[in-house]
């Protein structure tokens, strides 16, 4: 009896921090909705006053997508001599031959070529290194596989009328969205967060993340702010804390779009995955107390706990998921009274606002007609299950984060897919097959038992959960498998 009230304690404490989780995600809801309705039209600036911006294009190993990217950011729509585009290159491969081809067809352009003898402080390392050579009043920013607007300078610039703003963030979209299954999801998932958690947090006055790219900051803020500093695998949520602490503003813009690839395949989702929930915690360990111990008001509190720990959700998931186990058998052999599991349904409430803030964060952008409404029902069950088969994987880089374990930057591969097949041939394949993933295949084995033995028996209370487990497991581990050592189309 102890241990099965243990496993009750447990599920309950880790679905209370869900519901404190979606408490907060229904309030930016609130402020999403809010601030969609006033937000201000964009400004088109004087051509004659624009100020000198640098253009960074942190890049390693990159020779499949490098050369689109130098075309996209040739053709950036700003005045010659005020624009500077710095190639920071840390590349060990042919990627480095490919650019200084490349950038030979654009002598009209300033491209500046910056390439490391070693990879010190990795890619918070090669911004620090380039901003130290920086003419631009702003910086920009944009990952290899990342296509900008022509016009994102005269979009963004303008907002740094306001001596206060620090950093303007725009909002990426997806280029292969439509590809599969695994890009559309990845779609699914960060259309509600550029949507309704970029603009909630930012029509309220709470500390909101530069993304890491798609985005222009004040230089002098960037140095205020203590500079790039590589203790934390995301350098860009980190140096978000210490403007913003320091009392800089930030602007999210939607209407600005920067497009960009979604990793096609599995190892290279949980590549992505890995550092930026490992990195979240590490960020958290960093700033959180001193966020809630600091003059701040309570809601800038609580949206950055909420925000800072967002990633916990997965070790909340993993806990819950084990628990139910246990709990299962005991409201089988009768040990837990129903009127326990009863009671849990208040948790259920969770569960609709974080449906609401997919629904709205989508939608949004697609429109609310019958054809979308449809796809939306399909699309969040399979979204859920995948994010709780993955709550292993990312749970296992959480508590790393939050224990101080460190580990080296590992950059996610880009692919610039021009038929589906093309992922196999990629040379920056991940092969080697972790050890999350046999662990996985097990999870995935036990929760379809666990449907078998709900249907079997009668005992129908937790089949909807186990089942998008055993479901959720299940994908990941066939994918997985599939991304690491299958090399047929």
């Amino acid at each position: 009896m102890i241990v099965i009230y243990l496993f009750l304690g447990i599920y309950i404490l880790a679905m209370c921090f869900v519901l404190f989780y979606s408490f907060a995600q229904a309030h930016l809801l609130y402020h999403f909705i809010k601030f969609k309705k006033n937000m201000p039209p964009l400004v088109t600036p004087e051509w004659k006053d624009l100020p000198k911006v640098t253009v960074q294009l942190p890049v390693y190993n990159e020779k499949y997508v490098v050369e689109r990217l130098i075309e996209a950011v040739a053709a950036l729509k700003y005045p010659a001599d005020k624009l500077e585009i710095q190639i920071l290159d840390d590349s060990t491969d042919e990627t480095i031959t490919v650019i200084q081809e490349k950038i030979k067809a654009y002598p009209q352009v300033d491209f500046q070529y910056i390439n490391r003898k070693d990879r010190d402080g990795f890619k918070a390392g090669a911004l620090k290194w380039g901003l130290e050579k920086a003419k631009g009043e702003f910086i920009a920013i944009f990952d290899a596989d990342f296509t900008p607007d022509p016009e994102f300078l005269l979009k963004t610039v303008p907002f740094f009328t306001d001596a206060q703003v620090g950093m303007v963030q725009s909002r990426w979209t997806h280029l292969n969205e439509a590809d599969s299954l695994l890009t559309r999801l990845q779609a699914f998932a960060l259309d509600a967060h550029f949507m309704v958690e970029q603009m909630g947090r930012n029509g309220q006055g709470a500390f909101i993340n530069f993304n890491g790219t798609g985005g222009i900051w004040r230089k002098t803020c960037i140095l205020d702010a203590g500079n790039w500093e590589a203790d934390t695998l995301t350098e860009d949520l980190d140096l978000s804390y210490r403007a913003q602490k320091k009392g800089w503003k930030f602007v999210y813009r939607p209407d600005i779009e920067s497009p960009a690839e979604l990793p096609p395949v599995m190892s290279a989702i949980k590549s992505q995955q890995f550092r930026w929930t490992k990195g979240g915690a590490e960020c958290a360990k960093k700033h959180l107390l001193s966020v809630l111990k600091d003059g701040f008001g309570w809601r800038k509190k609580v949206h950055a706990t909420a925000h800072l720990l967002n990633a916990v959700i997965f070790i909340a998931v993993l806990l819950v998921s084990i628990s139910s186990i246990p709990l299962w058998f005991a409201f089988y052999k009768g040990i837990i009274p129903p009127s326990l599991f009863q009671a849990a349904a208040i948790f259920l409430f969770g569960f609709v606002i974080i449906a609401l803030v997919y629904l709205f964060g989508n939608l949004s952008l697609s429109g609310f007609s019958g054809k979308n409404i449809f796809r939306f029902l399909w699309e969040l069950p399979l979204f859920l299950s995948v994010s709780m088969g993955l709550a292993l994987h990312n749970g296992q880089a959480v508590w790393e984060g939050l224990t101080g374990k460190k580990s080296p930057f590992i950059r996610t591969p880009k692919y610039n897919l021009k038929v589906k097949s093309a992922w196999t041939q990629n040379v920056y394949n991940q092969i080697k097959i972790p050890p999350t993933t046999y662990f996985e295949a097990i999870l995935a084995l036990i929760f379809s038992t666990m449907v078998v033995l709900s249907i079997s028996t009668g005992t129908y209370e937790m089949l909807v959960f186990h089942l998008m487990l055993a479901f959720g497991y299940s994908l990941i581990t066939w994918t997985s498998l599939k991304s690491y050592i299958f090399k047929s189309a």
